[in-house]
Order: C-alpha cells, then sequence, then structure tokens
C-alpha cells in the first residue's frame, strides 16, 4: 500500500485595500412649470432639508437655472433622481433632475 500525503499549503492573508465609492451629485434644474412649493417639498421629503434650507436651495435653483441637491454614492443618488422625477411627474411637473459624478 501506499501513503498519500494530505498536506494543506496556507497561503498568508492578503491584504485587501477598501475604496469608498465614488460619489455622485443630485441636480436639480429650473424650469417655468414646476412650483417653487413643489420642489421645497420634494427637498424636504426625499433629501431632509429643513424649509427655510430647501427655501435656500429652490432660490438658488432659479437664479442659476440649477443646483447640486444632494451628493451620494451612484446608487442612492441615481434613486433619489428616479424618486423625485416619478414624484413630479405624478403631479404633471417637468422638473428634471440629473446625476453627475463628483469629480
Amino acid at each position: 500500500m501506499t501513503s498519500t500525503d494530505n498536506a494543506t499549503i496556507v497561503k498568508p492573508a492578503s491584504k485587501v485595500e477598501l475604496k469608498e465609492p465614488n460619489l455622485w451629485k443630485v441636480i436639480m434644474l429650473n424650469d417655468d412649470v414646476t412650483t417653487m412649493e413643489f420642489v421645497i417639498t420634494c427637498l424636504t421629503d426625499f433629501f431632509e432639508y429643513t424649509e427655510d434650507e430647501a427655501k435656500k436651495i429652490v432660490v438658488d435653483i432659479h437664479e442659476e437655472g440649477s443646483a447640486v441637491v444632494a451628493t451620494y454614492p451612484y446608487e442612492i443618488a441615481e434613486q433619489k433622481g428616479i424618486e423625485v422625477t416619478l414624484a413630479a411627474r405624478q403631479e404633471g411637473y417637468p422638473l428634471e433632475v440629473r446625476i453627475e459624478e463628483d469629480k
């Protein structure tokens, strides 16, 4: 009979470097139809701003044509954009929300 060698080779643990995910900006664009009140509601409901903070952002959107309203990892930014867009369409508003990588 022959004996077999069942030796196990153990590799030292390799270092795993975790990298923070890239962040993406959620940007709301100004339009002539969507009411300021609706945008304030979106900012307070979806992004948890206070009403006063939301009012300031709405003024920025109106005056500048757009404003970054939040920065999140991609999946969250995309989800927030979709949620706000769906809410706007349900109310009949053409509010446009874009996401863009924060470089």
